[in-house]
């Protein structure tokens, strides 16, 4: 039985473990580049102990972007800074990973803290965000919206081929399409936002033809052994909206044109959400679950996951990835943390082997290290049982998993 320390191996890629670092947008690069930042960003959770490392999603070309100040690989002069990121992920052990995607009519923001709202088209910071209808997102994304045109989606595959193709050139050793959170992928698989009549729009497979046909123009961009996965919005909590059922129509589909590996996310197509569980430990683990069970491909899963013993459990249960964010942010040495309370024989192998060192053959003090004392089994999972936490969850299907808080007391 796997766990989350076991490696994982997907076409010609192993991971040292089952732990990722999630693509959160950093609002750090100028023109899309990358600079010490993004060295520091990701080489430090590298050498914490991360085995698949994202920076944030890609923009696959400059109105694909969030903001202005986002980054990119829609132009050569911006490889040779993600290059320097991918060489020093990969001297810390980990694998290098990409999400490459394009906002749609979320974009032509403002940065979170400053409002976060969007900017019309001809303030200097914005532009005209396409979409497939000309719906507006909504609330303070109001602006007109551009309906994209068949010629026009055409020549976006050719940009996430060509994104692709930098990327590898860069370093990158895996590749994701960015298909969540109300973004252009999002917005094509969701019928609140698709209302097309044409090829793309309407039925579901119609809905999910952009994916399909960007999923082929990446396959044959880049190498067989570079995996090929895909973040999807799969359910819009919304009845007008994408569902469960559709997502996993969907990925089967996507699986016959090249897809190597889900990850399960949330629509975002809407702010009008029934009962969205943005705030449950694990609540997206069912849903990821069953893709694993009807389309028979690899599945990571992200979303309140940060607890050692749930993410633990959760790969115990049969997903394959956990995919971290705040955690990551919070704690860029989370996987050795997480080893330390899960009673992992060998937690500083995770770290390089200087750090390991120093930190395995320490003198005095334990504590003085810096690193917190590994809390007792009995209060581990913070005053919960993991076993009865992933049940209510709807995760017990999974059944032959082991009792985590029982082995760690071991």
């Amino acid at each position: 039985m796997a766990d989350l320390f076991s490696p994982f191996t997907l076409k010609g890629v192993t991971l040292r473990n089952r732990i990722v670092m999630s693509p959160m947008t950093m609002y750090r690069s100028t023109d899309g580049r990358a600079d010490d930042f993004h060295v520091m960003h990701m080489g430090a959770r590298a050498a914490g102990g991360f085995g698949l490392l994202f920076p944030e999603q890609i923009a696959i070309t400059p109105d694909g972007r969030t903001t202005t100040r986002c980054g990119g690989l829609y132009d050569d002069d911006q490889v040779e800074g993600w290059r320097r990121v991918c060489d020093l992920v990969s001297s810390m052990g980990g694998v290098n990973a990409i999400q490459l995607g394009h906002t749609g009519r979320k974009g032509s923001e403002v940065a979170p803290w400053e409002g976060g709202y969007q900017l019309p088209a001809d303030h200097p910071d914005g532009w005209e965000t396409r979409a497939p209808s000309a719906i507006p997102f909504g609330g303070d994304h109001d602006h007109p919206v551009h309906e994209l045109s068949v010629e026009e989606i055409h020549a976006l595959h050719r940009s996430y081929a060509d994104a692709a193709r930098r990327a590898v050139d860069a370093g990158f050793e895996w590749i994701e399409m960015h298909y969540a959170h109300g973004y252009l992928g999002a917005s094509f698989f969701s019928p609140i936002s698709n209302q097309r009549t044409d090829a793309y729009g309407g039925s579901l497979e119609n809905r999910v033809r952009f994916h399909t046909e960007a999923l082929d123009a990446v396959r044959a961009a880049i190498p067989e052994r570079i995996p090929l996965t895909m973040r999807l919005g799969a359910d819009d909590f919304n009845p007008t909206g994408a569902t469960m059922d559709d997502a996993v129509a969907a990925i089967a589909m996507m699986k016959e044109h090249g897809l190597d590996l889900a990850d399960i996310s949330f629509g975002m197509n809407t702010t009008e959400m029934v009962d969205p569980v943005f705030g449950d430990e694990a609540g997206f683990v069912p849903r990821a679950m069953r893709v694993k069970e009807e389309v028979g491909i690899p599945v990571g899963v992200s979303w309140n996951l940060g607890r050692p013993q749930v993410a633990d459990q959760v790969v115990r249960a049969g997903l394959d990835l956990v995919l971290l964010g705040r955690p990551a942010l919070a704690n860029p040495h989370w996987p050795v943390w997480a080893a330390r309370e899960l009673g992992h024989e060998a937690p500083f192998s995770l770290v390089p082997e200087d750090y390991g060192w120093w930190l395995e053959n320490f003198r005095g003090h334990a504590p003085s290290i810096g690193w917190p004392e590994v809390v007792p089994a009995a209060s581990a999972a913070g005053g919960g049982d993991v076993d009865s936490d992933l049940a209510s969850a709807g995760v017990s299907a999974a059944t032959d998993a082991v009792d985590v808080t029982q082995e760690r007391a071991a």
